[in-house]
């Protein structure tokens, strides 16, 4: 499973990639606004140094709604960079834009993906990932992992190509069954991926080999 960090962050991405362990990275609107990356010039500027950071994918969003302007917004995007993929919401003018892309070679990934049906009209259209939202539908007391399960049943079941790309992770756990379940990608913050290296027993056995070893070594 490739392992994605959902931020616009350069400090955690960093983080994140000595850990060595990273393959891309997500982004939206909202990330870019928590970290004060403000005006087209910027923001786009930030991608750019978001992909020099990383070797794998970076998703950056659209920001239109109406196909016209995700063309438009979606070709500028994918021109900053060779990394960047285009990010485009599970609307109806998203799904059209998603297969423009597709026929052009350009990377898509169909974001706020919430059911199973949604999943199979991106894969239909040539999308590179799609994102369902698992951490959203747990929320709202429905069961995100799921919606992963039905969406790996589907795609195998036809030998799309897509990637499942899990996405509003929130912590350890989530990732762990998602890898279970058969999702290609997680994208997550920070903590969820450090969370995986602890364990209590880790730090027991540890600090037990270090007392011992100065107990032999005095």
């Amino acid at each position: 499973m490739k392992f994605f960090i959902d931020t616009a962050n350069l400090a955690q991405i960093k983080e994140a990639q000595a850990l060595g362990v990273l393959d891309g990275v997500t982004t939206n609107p909202s990330l870019m606004a928590k970290e004060g990356i403000t005006g087209k010039n910027n923001i786009l500027k930030h991608y750019v140094d978001i992909c020099n950071l990383v070797e794998g994918d970076v998703s950056a969003e659209v920001n239109a709604l109406d196909y016209d302007g995700m063309i438009k917004e979606g070709e500028e995007l994918a021109e900053l960079h060779d990394q960047i993929v285009v990010k485009l919401p599970m609307t109806k003018e998203g799904v059209m834009a998603a297969k423009y892309f597709s026929d052009k070679g350009i990377k898509t990934n169909v974001t706020l993906v919430f059911s199973a049906g949604q999943a199979l009209l991106a894969a239909k259209a040539g999308a590179t990932y799609v994102s369902p939202f698992i951490g959203r539908l747990d929320d709202i007391s429905t069961d995100g992992l799921n919606l992963i399960e039905e969406i790996r049943l589907i795609y195998d079941n036809y030998g799309y190509e897509t990637q499942i790309l899990a996405a509003s992770v929130r912590h350890t756990m989530h990732i762990v069954n998602c890898a279970k379940i058969g999702a290609d990608v997680m994208t997550g913050p920070l903590s969820a991926i450090a969370g995986l290296l602890k364990h209590p027993l880790t730090d027991i056995g540890l600090a037990q080999f270090v007392a011992d070893f100065e107990k032999g070594n005095k």
